[in-house]
């Protein structure tokens, strides 16, 4: 479970629905911002929201995301040409011929 920081958040996604089940486990859906079969809603980890998970895990499926590592308070920005994205390989240097196609 996460800290006081709130380092962690849940992805919790309905998989079965609400019709037939008691009214508490449809309110349970509501307060979890779920909707319905396939709806989903990311939470932080808190124990509040783990009870609430912990009354209808039959009908919820949780996945757990860590949080993005903050950088540190005396660390410059990252600029453009920090990004974390790869640049796209250059293009071929001879174009591609086309075959053409004859009608039969």
């Amino acid at each position: 479970m996460a800290g006081a920081t709130g380092a962690t958040s849940l992805t919790v996604t309905q998989v079965k629905s609400g019709i037939g089940t008691k009214p508490k486990h449809r309110g349970t859906l509501r307060a979890l911002g779920l909707h319905g079969i396939g709806s989903s809603n990311t939470l932080p980890d808190r124990p509040e929201i783990r009870g609430m998970i912990a009354r209808v895990p039959h009908l919820v499926r949780v996945d757990e995301l860590a949080a993005a590592a903050k950088p540190a308070a005396g660390a410059a920005p990252a600029g453009p040409e920090a990004s974390a994205v790869p640049e796209a390989p250059a293009a071929p240097a001879e174009p591609i011929e086309l075959a053409e196609e004859t009608p039969s």
